[in-house]
């Protein structure tokens, strides 16, 4: 019997650490750090991922035999230098604060990687055993092995890497070949979020925040973008003016003249968000969507036979900017990384060393063709969920699962908001239906209420609609199934009942959508879409059934399930707490069904 061959990636020390198992070229296990730390975005070595994979699958680290880190230290610590050298004498502060940083730590990295294992458990020879792959090839091995692709361009763009920002390679069978990079300082992400901190949000978690911002206001500032800050080439290739940049060598991300461009301040946290911020963030996005699509268009010149896109970098969570590249055609199928950020850095790492080692033999993983899901974390047995509900002497009520669906549709049809834990934890930003707050999409108060008595948010953020495949097309013009909430369609003409949002200003106009599905139905008419069907989650898709068969409708609002600036739920106290430190009205936990009224005896 042959043995397996278990590996693990790891990404962490930017943002967003994470650890994934592959054995035998099949992901088992993926985990963020941040859900087992309660700390949002959390960089750390995933010391409690590993170990939870570990217990989950029964293994010992002796086991594993390959560490893979998804980058390589010392090329980003070259980046460093030539940064430096090359803004000289700019940026002393920033060379004074990070270089303790880098020697003293982050330059002997693998040091620190076998010390942080041994930490784990105490292995000798550990080093043999640590590899380290390139930053942008773990994102472009992250979207190409697990899509249904045997053949594919793969784009790759975020902030940065060791020092490549946007890349292009091409993916066949089991080889991926890097043909094209831009490198830093000229970054498509950096420019994003650059735009992100002049707008008052925070970098690597306010981005979210200017895509959905941007549809309130109109996009006077592109041009100015396009002719100011940033060089686009013909040939799809891009420079930014750096005059107008501090991240390369400064503390923050713009400075003095970059307001005076825009004749603004960057906005403070807790300034008022006016007409004008509603314009940057309509500006930069457009300006994004169409530098994108000049580099899609161009990826189709070069490489006119294959028919296949993917995407991964923190860019392609844009998926505003995605949904035009679908529906631009320019490709007959896209597929996206659901954790297309650093995080699934550690899934790319692992499975592309994977099929490194493994080329010669042309080993194709057995999922190929087959649907990738990303449900790849914890998941919690009804027993251990009543421990913890007994634990805070909850009052509750267990169900089967025929009778789960019914219930949990009842409610939902009755206006009520609910915290749904389910399955195995999804990898990724995207709360896809294991760890999500579901709610009836008819009402027009629903989002005003979920962002500001659940979730404690701003409320012109957008909610994402969850639909069964087989009516995807009646609801939305999107001619491509989603089932990751990575692609932006609009609403159907027939599903909007009166088209007035140009009478209004700001965010006077999410007071005034008029459409079957407001609560899911952006300011633009648009809406992120999520598609179900019954082999992805059947859970998922009996409930929405049941919904339908009550209300006509087989659509539900979903966003993840956490408030504000805390990571999404991991276990059933996490599930617990999030539930009676908000407004949702029900928890419901595996088969168990928890009403907030109840909960309030002695």
């Amino acid at each position: 019997m042959r043995k397996n061959i278990n590996i693990i990636g790891i990404s962490c020390y930017y943002h967003d650490s994470a650890a994934t198992l592959v054995q035998n070229g099949n992901v088992i296990n993926a985990i963020q750090e941040e859900r087992l730390t309660r700390i949002k975005h959390d960089s750390s070595f995933p010391t409690n991922s590993i170990k939870k994979i570990l217990e989950i699958n029964n293994l010992s680290l002796k086991e594993i035999d390959y560490f893979v880190f998804y980058e390589k230290p010392f090329v980003k610590f070259e980046r460093l230098m030539d940064t430096y050298v090359s803004f000289a004498p700019n940026g002393i502060k920033s060379y004074l604060k990070s270089m303790p940083l880098w020697i003293g730590e982050k330059l002997f990295q693998k040091k620190n990687l076998i010390s942080q294992l041994n930490k784990i458990e105490k292995i000798k020879n550990i080093e043999k055993k640590l590899k380290f792959s390139e930053h942008h090839l773990s994102h472009a091995a992250s979207a190409f092995y697990p899509s249904p692709f045997s053949e594919a361009v793969i784009l790759t763009i975020d902030g940065v890497g060791e020092k490549v920002t946007t890349s292009i390679a091409v993916g066949k069978d089991s080889d991926i070949s890097i043909k094209k990079e831009i490198h830093f300082p000229h970054s498509l992400g950096l420019l994003y979020s650059s735009f992100t901190h002049f707008l008052g949000f925070k970098v690597n978690d306010g981005e979210y925040k200017v895509m959905g911002l941007a549809p309130y206001g109109d996009p006077i500032f592109k041009d100015l973008i396009l002719k100011e800050l940033i060089d686009v080439k013909e040939d799809g290739s891009y420079r930014l003016n750096m005059k107008y940049f501090e991240f390369a060598t400064g503390l923050q991300m713009v400075g003095k003249k970059f307001e005076i461009l825009f004749n603004s301040k960057i906005r403070k946290p807790t300034e008022k968000i006016n007409k004008f911020h509603m314009n940057i963030a309509a500006s930069i996005q457009l300006a994004l969507e169409e530098i994108v699509l000049n580099i899609i268009k161009n990826i189709k010149l070069n490489y006119p036979k294959i028919e296949n896109l993917c995407l991964a970098g923190g860019v392609a969570l844009n998926c505003v900017a995605n949904g035009k590249i679908l529906e631009s055609k320019l490709f007959k199928n896209i597929w996206i990384q659901p954790a297309a950020g650093d995080a699934g850095g550690s899934l790319g790492s692992a499975l592309g060393y994977w099929y490194k080692k493994n080329h010669s033999e042309n080993i194709i993983n057995k999922s190929k063709n087959q649907y990738f899901d990303p449900r790849l974390g914890t998941s919690y047995t009804n027993d251990e969920i009543k421990k913890i509900l007994d634990k805070y002497k909850s009052t509750y009520i267990c169900v089967d699962n025929d009778e789960l669906s019914k219930h949990v549709a009842s409610l939902l049809s009755n206006k009520k908001v609910i915290g749904w834990f389910q399955d195995k934890m999804e990898f990724g930003p995207r709360a896809l239906g294991s760890r999500s707050i579901i709610a009836d999409p008819r009402d027009s108060e629903m989002q005003k209420k979920i962002n500001m008595k659940v979730k404690y948010r701003e409320g012109f953020r957008p909610f994402a609609p969850i639909v069964l495949e087989e009516h995807l097309k009646e609801y939305f013009d999107l001619d491509h199934y989603s089932p990751y909430m990575l692609l932006v369609g609009k609403v159907k003409e027939n599903q909007v009942i009166e088209k007035n949002l140009d009478k209004f200003s700001g965010f006077e106009k999410l007071k005034n959508i008029k459409s079957t599905i407001p609560a899911v139905t952006h300011v633009n008419y648009s809406a992120r879409i999520q598609s179900v069907n019954k082999l992805q989650n059947p859970k998922l898709y009996s409930l929405l059934n049941e919904f339908y068969k009550i209300s006509n409708v087989p659509v539900l609002v979903n966003t993840s399930f956490n408030l504000k600036d805390e990571p999404i739920v991991e276990n059933p106290e996490d599930a617990f707490r999030c539930f009676m430190g908000s407004g949702l009205d029900y928890l419901i936990c595996g088969n168990f069904i928890i009403n907030k009224e109840d909960q309030y005896n002695d």
